[in-house]
């Protein structure tokens, strides 16, 4: 399952805060590729299909053997046009249908990794159902590796346990604000070779400014006071240890290296995405980049990495 170091994410590509002129769409890929990035994650979610649609659009042209796409299954677009509602559905025909919608849309003839998105509620089906269907489908060429992603750590950590994937994404549970992935399922992970991909680094913006701000979004929501009062307690910790927020926070979303394979970061503007290259690289820089560095007894860090 070969992934770059740094993942592109492209709900931003379905219009996830912001609607996007296709253009800005294609500039988003484009910089990614330039920048050396090679893996795309995408979903059916991500804007109806658009997400899917717009990236197709954007690889289109470039050698097909050179990066690695993933997508998502268990929420299965149903209609089109104005029409086009989400439907749940992790049986084995809905996830077989939804696969070869996502390939459609793409435009390819496979996708690298397939991942169960968002069971939570429906553990036991998509255990029973998506899961043999998507083995199907990877003895068959039409995907590669296969897993599951979601904010659930309990649901990720039964998938690991009770099935055979290749790899998990952890959204927003491998971070300076909640890092609870940490104690059970890394080292599940680490034991069982299943690799795992780093998502939602920044806890959906928060940890993405110097300065949280209560116009930041956590959770995909406003941020509670208190949440907003932690994000900014760890930027005067960052800022102390000659640190950013955001550059503590990718630091932080990379730990521990195996078994964490990807950093999966969107962006909303080309000029985001080389932002989210140069803080990979200044993560690199730093020394002790350890999760006894970085954690405290407290749920949070207590202290960042020092600049090398």
């Amino acid at each position: 399952m070969p992934v770059t170091e740094m993942g592109l994410g492209t709900a931003q590509l379905g219009d996830l805060y912001v609607p996007l002129e296709p253009v800005e769409a294609d500039a988003i890929v484009a910089t990614a590729w330039d920048h050396g990035i090679r893996y795309f994650d995408t979903a059916p979610h991500y804007g109806l299909g658009l997400s899917e649609h717009r990236l197709g659009r954007a690889l289109r042209g470039r050698p097909r053997d050179a990066y690695t796409v993933s997508t998502k299954v268990g929420r299965l677009v149903s209609g089109s046009g104005p029409a086009a509602r989400r439907v749940w559905d992790f049986g084995g025909e809905g996830v077989v249908r939804s696969i070869v919608a996502s390939l459609r849309r793409l435009d390819l003839g496979h996708v690298d990794i397939a991942l169960v998105h968002d069971p939570d509620e429906h553990a036991d089906e998509a255990i029973g159902h998506a899961v043999p269907a998507l083995e199907r489908l990877r003895a068959a060429g039409d995907v590669g590796a296969i897993g599951v992603g979601t904010s659930d750590v309990p649901t990720l950590l039964r998938f690991v346990r009770e099935c055979d994937v290749d790899a998990v994404m952890v959204a927003g549970r491998l971070t300076l604000l909640d890092h609870s992935a940490l104690d059970e399922l890394v080292p599940e992970c680490a034991e069982r070779g299943v690799a795992i991909l780093s998502a939602g680094v920044f806890n959906s913006g928060l940890l993405a400014t110097d300065v949280p701000d209560a116009r930041s979004h956590f959770e995909y929501a406003a941020p509670p006071a208190e949440v907003l009062g932690r994000a900014r307690e760890l930027a005067q910790i960052a800022a102390s240890q000659g640190f950013t927020l955001p550059e503590a926070a990718v630091a932080f979303g990379r730990l521990p290296a195996p078994p964490v394979a990807s950093v999966v970061l969107g962006a909303d503007s080309a000029a985001q995405v080389a932002r989210n290259v140069e803080l990979l690289r200044a993560a690199g820089d730093a020394e002790a980049l350890r999760s006894d560095v970085l954690l405290s007894s407290g749920g949070g860090p207590s202290a960042a990495p020092r600049r090398s």
